[in-house]
């Protein structure tokens, strides 16, 4: 089971307290850490300020991230995240917008999941519950990036088995084409 702390990105008192409870109904028992805006919530992932101690403000496995937020909106907080080698957090997307282009961006810049926050608190609990069964229980996240720094490409989400970053098939048949013309000359 997936025991990292989930660092919850939400400007909006009620949802979080909804959302606190839907986890605990749930089951789920991670430390959650709140952000109440984007530029806390960028503090908060690179220590700074009153989050520099690591082990008060650990980095979290998960982030879960609305997108109407102030000061740095939800998808640039994203692409801030996707921008950093260091961090490879799980990002779901919890937005009650069902816009196809919000939806589109957040996929485009590197979200994990994107769901729509209902309304009705069942539903929300039986969202919560579905996520946490996955993402927390079914799911195999990424080694740390200290630990797989070596295999990662200047994009943290494009990952190679060597540093070589030609396709295999690419490099044998240079191999192969510097072999054959070393013999014929």
């Amino acid at each position: 089971m997936f025991t990292n702390p989930i660092l919850l990105i939400e400007d909006e008192e009620n949802d979080v307290f909804f959302l606190k409870r839907a986890m605990t109904k749930a089951g789920m028992t991670n430390q959650v850490f709140v952000a109440c805006d984007g530029q806390q919530a960028i503090d908060y992932l690179q220590g700074a300020g009153k989050f520099a101690e690591r082990e008060r403000f650990p980095l979290p496995g998960i982030v879960l991230l609305d997108l109407k937020l102030p000061l740095v909106m939800g998808l640039d907080v994203l692409k801030w995240i996707r921008q950093q080698s260091g961090l490879a957090p799980i990002v779901i997307i919890l937005s009650s917008s069902r816009e196809e282009r919000d939806i589109a961006e957040a996929y485009r810049l590197g979200a994990n999941a994107y769901l729509v926050k209902p309304v009705e608190p069942t539903k929300l609990e039986a969202m919560v519950k579905a996520m946490s069964t996955f993402w927390l229980t079914q799911n195999t996240p990424p080694p740390a990036a200290s630990e797989s720094r070596e295999e990662t490409f200047a994009d943290p989400q494009l990952r190679f088995f060597d540093k070589d970053w030609r396709p295999a098939q690419t490099r044998a048949l240079e191999h192969a084409t510097q072999h054959s013309s070393g013999r014929a000359q």
